[in-house]
């Protein structure tokens, strides 16, 4: 009779990345690994290349040096240091027989070093978990490859699996509610607005089970031809953040933002259609952002921020950002859940 393995279990949370500090060098470093990444812009790779270091790179850079100012606090970047809380908070959750650790997929810390701390520890197996709620070849898709790219060189490889997406996970449903109805209990909303980071429409085609993906109605449910299409997991989610929170579907909308260059994104884009609520009688906006599960640029400054200074000047009178969930207990206990489940 076989014996179970009694090692430990490994756990590899990772999320995107942040630069090293707000300096416009280590912002230009951050850049053009991000975007060097033949997942995440999917061109030619002379060029992408010759786009990443003779234009974007160089150009963006100082903007966006800007920015991270703005987000930076004194324990740092908030993706980093609520990413480590989260470790922590998951490792005293799980016990003695599990080894968290965290990476990010571009800069510190890298998810080689993560690799080689659960190495060291000996686990018998490893579950690889993106922080990426909707699969996206981009995101969770680049962990992946990068994660298989390192172990590919060890003499030894335990047993790897990949927790792929959760957008329906009940736990990642109800404690991203829960921010919300706090919200909602302070004051009355008119309108809810998911927004999520966009992509490339032929990102969500290349992906598709070809024939069935069509931009559109084929998001309308969530099925085994579509789990891995991106449109169709933030569809999802937001019909059960909408259905936890008793929202009605004349209630609230789907939008996506952080779009780049001119190719077409998946639409409608955030930044155009919540121009147009306050003429429609929508004064009060609750904002999700549920592609992220810890509060960062594209959260606290372009939702929290950015899209509140454009709706205002619209017309309206309230807008508020549900923060992200960092690692709030029923997060940490969601994804102990995940783990376990898993």
């Amino acid at each position: 009779m076989s014996k179970k393995a009694t090692g430990k279990i490994g756990v590899l949370l990772v999320n995107l990345g942040t630069p090293d500090s707000p300096s416009t060098p280590d912002v230009r470093k951050y850049l053009r690994e991000f975007l060097l990444d033949k997942r995440v812009i999917d061109i030619n790779a002379v060029a992408r290349y010759a786009l990443i270091n003779g234009v974007i790179a160089p150009f963006r850079a100082p903007k966006s040096a800007k920015i991270y100012k703005e987000l930076w606090t004194e324990r740092g970047s908030p993706l980093l240091y609520h990413g480590l809380d989260l470790q922590k908070k998951l490792q005293a959750s799980l016990g003695d027989r599990y080894h968290v650790a965290f990476g990010m997929r571009y800069q510190s810390p890298s998810i080689k070093a993560a690799l080689e701390e659960l190495r060291e520890q000996s686990v018998d197996r490893i579950i690889v978990l993106p922080l990426f709620p909707q699969y996206a070849s981009a995101s969770t898709g680049s962990v992946q490859d990068k994660v298989m790219e390192i172990v590919k060189d060890w003499w030894v490889i335990p047993n790897i699996s990949f927790i792929s997406s959760f957008c329906d996970d009940p736990g990642f449903i109800k404690s991203f509610a829960e921010l919300g109805k706090q919200h909602m209990a302070k004051d009355d909303y008119d309108f809810v607005v998911f927004s999520y980071h966009g992509v490339p429409e032929r990102h969500v085609l290349k992906g598709s089970d070809k024939g069935y993906c069509q931009l559109g109605a084929c998001c309308n449910t969530y099925n085994k031809r579509n789990k891995y299409c991106y449109r169709a997991s933030c569809y999802a989610t937001s019909r059960l953040l909408a259905a936890e929170l008793g929202l009605r579907e004349d209630q609230y909308m789907v939008a996506f933002q952080s779009r780049l260059g001119k190719d077409p994104w998946l639409t409608p884009y955030t930044d155009f259609i919540l121009k147009d609520l306050p003429a429609k009688g929508i004064k009060k906006v609750l904002a999700y952002s549920p592609a992220f599960v810890a509060d960062c640029l594209e959260t606290t400054i372009e939702v929290g921020e950015e899209f509140k200074e454009m709706f205002l000047e619209a017309g309206g009178e309230k807008w508020q950002l549900v923060e992200s969930l960092n690692s709030e207990p029923m997060w940490v206990e969601a994804v102990k859940e995940m783990v376990l489940q898993h």
